[in-house]
């Protein structure tokens, strides 16, 4: 949680400064305690995961490298993508973490789907997918259809919504009719929990229990976190439309302070232990940002620019 706090800030200051980052900044701020908790339930290489544009937490979590993340923001062609993009459309597919191709809906599917290919080739096993989306995206025919065929096919599929009470500038009031959002888990017949996104050891708790329920045939899971992202829709937006009511209310409690305070609470860190850890993770933040901007931009003349999909990126698939 930390870690990712920390490189967004200073992606953020990046893009604020202008330079190398082209593109938006989408950053996580506010919900790194909800995206954490599910990406550490995985295992990088059994697993898919779909992950969305504010999940740098849970890509850690995952097994990421911070280096990815900083590689593919500053277009480095040493990074996953080579430079051909400029913020968040990475993953290593090898390795389940799908690169994230919308965060409205499409990426259900594609999880679904992966997971589906491995039950029809006897490879599924005890693995399972999940996937990450926002309140405003649950209203997507996308996703409607996505989660429709995992429910239909019992898939062990966890969806994780972020519900962080605004669809870029649209209120829930203005998204859905229902009382609760994870009211709509009954309609696709799938198990739905709502949770305090705020709390990491409730996440923790909510998003274990999703997976062993998956992993034992209980079929796609909900999970619903109620939180306030502590930012803009992107680096571009200010936010001024969320009214302060809102910003001084539960859900907008700082995730990451609440889990400091917990840790402290527990006796498991003091304070200096606690600044010990932000300056050591600053450190690490700081000298792969000044290790990535040594590194070159794809050579315009030498770069291959055919876009393609290769066999050797489809699991399961090797050339001839």
């Amino acid at each position: 949680m930390l870690l990712s706090r920390v490189l967004e800030e200073k992606l953020g200051s990046l893009y604020r400064a202008g330079g190398r980052i082209v593109g938006g900044v989408y950053l996580g701020k506010g919900q790194e305690a909800f995206s954490a908790a599910l990406g550490v339930q995985l295992r990088k290489g059994r697993d898919i995961y779909g992950p969305l544009i504010r999940d740098q937490a849970g890509r850690i979590a995952f097994g990421e490298p911070i280096i990815d993340c900083v590689r593919t923001y500053l277009g480095a062609v040493t990074g996953p993508m080579r430079g051909r993009d400029g913020n968040i459309h990475r993953g290593r597919p090898k390795e389940g973490h799908l690169a994230m191709i919308s965060h409205l809906g499409s990426l259900l599917s594609v999880v679904a789907g992966g997971l589906f290919a491995r039950r029809l080739a006897g490879t599924l096993a005890d693995s399972i997918g999940a996937t990450s989306i926002g309140d405003g995206g649950t209203s997507t025919g996308a996703f409607h259809e996505g989660l429709n065929m995992a429910a239909v096919e019992k898939l062990p599929i966890i969806v994780s919504i972020a519900n962080n009470q605004y669809a870029y500038s649209t209120p829930n009031t203005r998204q859905y009719a229902c009382e609760n959002l994870v009211d709509r888990a009954a309609g696709y017949g799938i198990q739905g929990v709502t949770v305090d996104a705020t709390d990491l050891a409730s996440c923790l708790k909510a998003f274990r229990a999703a997976v062993v329920r998956a992993r034992e045939g209980g079929g796609p899971q909900m999970i619903v976190g109620t939180l306030l992202r502590l930012a803009g829709h992107g680096e571009h937006d200010d936010a001024s439309y969320i009214p302060d009511t809102k910003r001084q209310g539960p859900s907008a409690r700082d995730c990451l302070q609440v889990a400091e305070d917990f840790a402290r609470d527990h006796g498991w860190m003091s304070s200096a232990d606690l600044r010990e850890l932000n300056e050591e993770v600053r450190r690490n933040v700081d000298q792969t940002v000044s290790k990535v901007s040594k590194e070159p931009a794809p050579d315009p003349f030498k770069e291959n620019w055919q876009a393609l999909s290769c066999a050797e990126l489809v699991e399961g698939q090797h050339e001839a």
